[in-house]
C-alpha cells in the first residue's frame, strides 16, 4: 500500500476516534454536573429522554461482582484498549475494507470512552446519588472514588414500550409491568454496538477474498506459466 493511502487512511481513523471520545465525554460531563442523579429530561416525546444514572459493570448497565470485579473489568477495559491502538495500527496498513476498519474505530472507540470513566471519574467528580447536589468537577477534598473505581455515566434512555401490563392469559409473565427496551446507555456503548452490528451484517463484504490472477501463457507456446518448481 502506498504511503498516501496510508496516510488518508491514518486521518480518517483519528478524526472517527477523536469524534466519538469527544461527544461521548461532552454529553457525560454534561449530564454528570448539570442534572441530579435519575433525573430525566425529555428529548423527543417520552421515547427519547435523557435518565442519569451511574453503573459500575460493564455496558449497558450489567454488573460484574464488587469492587474485586470492577477492577477486573477495568484492567480488562484497558488491556483491551492498549490491544486495540497495535491492531487498529495493523488494518490501516493492510489492504482490509474501509468499512471493517471503520468499525474497528468505533468499537475501540467506544471501550476507551468507557475506560476513562472506570480510570479516572471517581477522582475528578464529587458522588451522585439520590437527592445529593450537583456534582462538581475537581472537588475540594478529592472525588468519590479511587483509581480505577469510577462508575460509568449512562443517560440515553428510549423506551419503545413503558410500563405496560402483560395480558392475564399469558403464561409465566401475565399481569407483569413490562418495558420493551429498557436499557440505559451512552455513546460509547451505541458505538460499540453500532460496530459489532455493522460487521455482522455485511461480514461477507468487508471479508470477501481477492481472486488469484489467472494464469499467464506464453507466446512461444500458448502453454500456462507457473511459477511453481515441480518436484522430480
Amino acid at each position: 500500500m502506498s504511503l498516501k493511502k496510508i496516510i488518508v487512511k491514518s486521518r480518517t481513523v483519528v478524526i472517527v476516534i477523536l469524534a466519538i471520545i469527544f461527544a461521548d465525554q461532552a454529553l457525560k460531563i454534561w449530564v454528570k454536573t448539570h442534572m441530579s442523579y435519575q433525573e430525566q429530561i425529555p428529548v423527543l416525546g417520552s421515547w427519547f429522554r435523557l435518565f442519569f444514572i451511574e453503573n459500575e459493570g460493564m455496558a449497558w448497565g450489567w454488573k460484574f461482582g464488587g469492587d474485586w470485579g470492577k477492577m477486573a473489568l477495568t484492567l480488562f477495559r484497558l488491556v483491551a484498549v492498549i490491544f486495540g491502538v497495535f491492531y487498529i495500527r495493523g488494518i490501516v496498513r493492510s489492504k482490509l475494507h474501509p468499512g471493517f476498519i471503520i468499525c474497528v474505530c468505533m468499537i475501540f472507540s467506544g471501550a476507551l470512552g468507557n475506560l476513562i470513566d472506570s480510570l479516572f471519574y471517581g477522582m475528578i467528580f464529587s458522588n451522585s446519588d439520590i437527592g445529593s447536589p450537583l456534582a462538581r468537577l475537581f472537588p475540594h477534598g478529592g472525588g468519590y472514588a479511587g483509581f480505577l473505581h469510577g462508575r460509568v455515566v449512562d443517560m440515553l434512555y428510549m423506551p419503545i414500550i413503558e410500563d405496560k401490563v402483560l395480558p392475564a392469559w399469558l403464561p409465566v409473565w401475565g399481569g407483569d409491568r413490562f418495558t420493551f427496551f429498557s436499557p440505559i446507555f451512552n455513546i460509547a456503548d451505541a458505538s460499540i454496538s453500532i460496530g459489532v452490528i455493522v460487521i455482522l451484517i455485511f461480514q461477507r463484504k468487508f471479508f470477501r477474498k481477492i481472486p488469484l490472477d489467472k494464469p499467464q501463457t506464453t507466446l512461444e507456446s500458448n502453454a500456462p506459466v507457473n511459477d511453481t518448481i515441480s518436484a522430480l
